[in-house]
C-alpha cells in the first residue's frame, strides 16, 4: 500500500516515481506546517498508534510514518535546519507529526500519550520556526492548555484592579461602621 503524506504506511517496494511524488507532497506539507515534531515510535502497537492518530487529529495535527531517507530529502527540499536532518536524529523508527494550527496543543496531546504508554519518544521539532530539542518539547508538553494560560494571564492583569477595589471597599466599609457606631451614641 502506498500513500501520500496524508496517510501513514508505505510498502518497501514503492516505485521511484511514487517516491518522487511522495517527497514532493511531504515537502509541501513541511513548508505549510506551523509546527512539527519528529518522534521515535518504536514499541508502539498498531492499536496504540491508531489511538494516538485519533487524539492528534482532534488537536488539529496528523502523524505520518515515513522512511528516514525520504524525510531527509523532503526536509532538504523544504529548507529545514540541517541539524534536524542529521543521522543521529533520523536513526530508528521515525514518525513526523505536523500541525498547521495550534503549535502547542498537539505537543500536549503527544506528551500526555507518552506518559500513558511510555512511547513515543520526542526527538526534536520546529515550533513556529524555532528549533526545540527533546527537553524543550517535554517542557512544552507539560504546559497547561491555551485557555487556561489565557485565564491565568487575565487573572494577573486584573489583580491590581481587584486589589484597588478591595482596598477602597474596605475603607468605605470602615467609614460606614464608624458612622453607624457614632449614630448609636
Amino acid at each position: 500500500m502506498v500513500s501520500t503524506p496524508r496517510g501513514a504506511f508505505f510498502c518497501k517496494d514503492m516505485k521511484k516515481t511514487e517516491k518522487v511524488f511522495f517527497v514532493d507532497n511531504l515537502t509541501a506539507e513541511l513548508k505549510s506546517a506551523n509546527s512539527f515534531v519528529l518522534v521515535n515510535f518504536a514499541g508502539l502497537s498498531n492499536k496504540a498508534q491508531q489511538d494516538l492518530k485519533k487524539r492528534l487529529k482532534e488537536a488539529g495535527a496528523k502523524m505520518i510514518v515515513v522512511k528516514n531517507t525520504l524525510l531527509k530529502r523532503a526536509g532538504e527540499a523544504a529548507k529545514i535546519d540541517p541539524q534536524i536532518l542529521s543521522y543521529d536524529i533520523l536513526a530508528g523508527q521515525t514518525a513526523l507529526i505536523i500541525s498547521e494550527k495550534d503549535p502547542i496543543a498537539f505537543i500536549q496531546v503527544l506528551g500526555k500519550f507518552a506518559r500513558e504508554f511510555e512511547v513515543p519518544q520526542m526527538k526534536v521539532g520546529i515550533i513556529e520556526g524555532a528549533f526545540q530539542n527533546s527537553a524543550a518539547l517535554s517542557h512544552l508538553s507539560n504546559l497547561p492548555g491555551r485557555n487556561i494560560l489565557l485565564a491565568q494571564m487575565l487573572n494577573v492583569l486584573m489583580a491590581p484592579a481587584n486589589g484597588l477595589i478591595s482596598t477602597l471597599g474596605g475603607n468605605l466599609q470602615r467609614l460606614v461602621f464608624i458612622l453607624n457606631e457614632k449614630s448609636k451614641s
